[in-house]
């Protein structure tokens, strides 16, 4: 899943790009409606955080922009301007929801986890090749029926090639899914994480094939 987090408070920023780390989240993070704007054009996002108060304008002059490129995009708008009358302008303006600042990460993501329930956005079904199962809503991973816990970054990374099984995922896509459009990517790191994966899904009788100059490709072992 891929999160677009407008919010130009840096305190708030990181604490919440956290917690969303924490969930397998890639976080795209934007500090003012431009930054915002060129995030949009370059990435596809699974749901916005919008907060109002930035430097270059009012969050919620966004929404329309966001509603024309996708008009089912979860929006939900995180701002101190906190009184019945934000609240319900905000929601006006088509946002999904409203958190007024202070608030808790866990109610937060309670009314992500709640928005991301639609129909539109579910993902409940169990991804299976070879003797390895994925569940995307649950970010659950079985090898042999068993459960394996992997590091956030090799679980993103297995989620865009599983979903892809079969088919070459180019470098570049791999690389979007794995890493949020401001992080500092040393230019092996990726390979370090398809290396551990790789030896992790053997047992699976699953392997990650690199097709040099073009991408990787996951396939069963026959």
């Amino acid at each position: 899943m891929r999160i677009l987090l407008v919010e130009d408070e840096d305190e708030m920023a990181n604490l919440l790009r956290s917690a969303l780390a924490r969930h397998s989240i890639v976080v795209d993070h934007a500090a003012s409606l431009e930054i915002a704007r060129e995030a949009c054009l370059s990435h596809t996002h699974d749901a916005v955080l919008l907060d109002r108060k930035l430097p270059d304008g009012e969050g919620l002059s966004l929404i329309p922009e966001l509603r024309r490129q996708n008009p089912a995009m979860p929006i939900i708008v995180l701002s101190a301007l906190g009184s019945l009358d934000n609240r319900v302008t905000g929601l006006d303006e088509g946002a999904d929801d409203y958190l007024a600042k202070p608030f808790s990460v866990d109610e937060l993501m309670a009314r992500l986890r709640a928005i991301l329930r639609r129909p539109a956005q579910m993902q409940s079904e169990t991804l299976t090749i070879g003797t390895l199962d994925f569940e995307p809503e649950h970010s659950a991973v079985r090898i042999n029926g068993e459960p394996i816990d992997l590091p956030r970054r090799e679980l993103l990374a297995l989620e865009a090639l599983i979903k892809r099984a079969g088919r070459t995922v180019s470098r570049d896509t791999l690389e979007q899914a794995v890493y949020g459009f401001d992080d500092d990517i040393a230019s092996n790191a990726l390979d370090a994480h398809l290396s551990r994966l790789r030896r992790k899904l053997a047992a699976a009788h699953v392997e990650i094939h690199a097709i040099r100059g073009i991408g990787y490709l996951l396939r069963e072992i026959q």
